[in-house]
């Protein structure tokens, strides 16, 4: 018999976060730092729309798009926060999470061997969606002592005849980084010089503890080259709802929806209704929640300067990305002996790209007593490694 497999497919290497965890979830005792899911179920006004509309009997497909009452909010939002104005019914898609708006979102707008800027370390899909879309990645390794920031000179090296799309990780997942105002405008000055476009994933915009994120979209001239994605995952615990956004050019919207309309459908209708009382009525959860990730952010951070372990202080997500390479080991030894020997369940920096070689991913989406059990137990692993 013939391989039927795709060769494609069979050359992506599988996402290196849920390893460690597979073992956890077998090992008594043992406490995750691994998942980005937060800690606090949904709030309970999410959940009653929810249920109200299964109550009602609403368990129909809604339009490709979704709800227009729910799209009307996400133009209500992104005014809101960004001072943005999307069209609801030509530059706004319902999707089934952030991550389908990635995946489509390269599917429309790349053709074979164009390339895609992809920051690193970033989220584990953007390169695999890049090559799945017949583009090529083109990797930027990010700097810790830029606070993993994109920096001007990094980009223009990068950028060819062949360049379409900059991935613009921010807040970023693993690092924490944030780009502020400043840092955007120049990099927009030179994505209108090169004629790029940006996909901006802004899933942890609500989740800032500097100053409140700025998208580049909303720079002149730069919400006609944006593709914007956002969601509801992070900021309203809602990971298993699987709800998402894109706002783009109705030119390119109009091939994602195309897309969506043949994959997918529609997303969820149960949690596009309860994601309208989201947006109508969470934004006093989502300050709720982003305290507490603060709270435990300044924990982490005041824990690992007594123990001695450089990390640069992050602004953004609910990720830690602590440096490990005086250890003398590889981040995959680190983690791995870290479980074995103190069950504790972190991310090799490598999950999220080359670069992350030497680091960790903790989250702090959980709660401040695990956290410090943890913290005592990985203080307990370096001391061992040191003496």
């Amino acid at each position: 018999m013939r391989n039927f497999l795709s060769e494609k497919v069979t050359s992506l290497k599988p996402s290196g976060i849920r390893k460690f965890f597979d073992i956890v979830s077998e090992m008594k005792d043992a406490i995750s730092l691994g998942v980005g899911e937060p800690d606090f179920d949904t709030p309970w006004h999410i959940r009653d729309e929810g249920i109200y509309s299964l109550e009602r009997g609403r368990t129909f497909y809604t339009s490709n798009a979704g709800l227009k009452d729910l799209r009307k909010e996400i133009a209500n939002y992104i005014e809101r926060t960004q001072k943005i104005s999307y069209n609801p019914d030509s530059e706004i898609l319902v999707t089934v999470g952030g991550s389908e708006a990635i995946d489509i979102g390269l599917r429309a707008v790349i053709n074979p061997n164009d390339e895609v800027i992809i920051p690193q370390p970033s989220y584990v899909s953007y390169e695999p969606c890049a090559i799945l879309a017949d583009a090529k990645p083109v990797i930027i390794n990010l700097k810790a002592e830029n606070e993993f920031r994109l920096k001007p000179d990094e980009l223009i090296n990068a950028i060819t005849p062949k360049t379409k799309v900059l991935i613009l990780p921010y807040p970023n997942n693993p690092t924490g980084a944030i780009m502020e105002r400043e840092d955007l405008e120049v990099i927009a000055t030179i994505i209108k010089e090169k004629d790029i476009l940006v996909m901006s994933d802004e899933i942890y915009s609500a989740l800032t503890y500097k100053n409140s994120h700025v998208s580049i979209a909303s720079i002149d001239g730069m919400k006609e080259r944006t593709i914007l994605i956002n969601g509801f995952s992070k900021a309203y615990a809602m990971t298993g709802w699987r709800l998402g956004y894109a706002c783009a050019p109705k030119e390119i919207l109009s091939q994602m929806t195309k897309i969506h309309q043949f994959a997918i459908m529609c997303a969820p209708t149960t949690s596009q209704y309860a994601a309208i009382s989201a947006l109508k009525n969470g934004d006093s959860d989502v300050e709720v929640m982003r305290r507490a990730y603060n709270q435990r952010r300044r924990f982490l951070m005041n824990a690992f300067e007594e123990m001695g372990l450089e990390c640069f202080e992050p602004y953004g997500a609910f990720y830690v990305f602590p440096c490990i390479k005086e250890f003398g080991m590889t981040s995959e030894e680190f983690a791995t002996k870290l479980l074995m020997e103190e069950k504790v369940a972190v991310v090799p920096g490598t999950a999220f790209g080359e670069c992350g070689e030497g680091y960790l991913r903790i989250s702090y989406a959980y709660s401040l007593e695990n956290l410090k059990i943890a913290i005592e137990r990985l203080n307990r692993f370096i001391q061992k490694l040191r003496n």
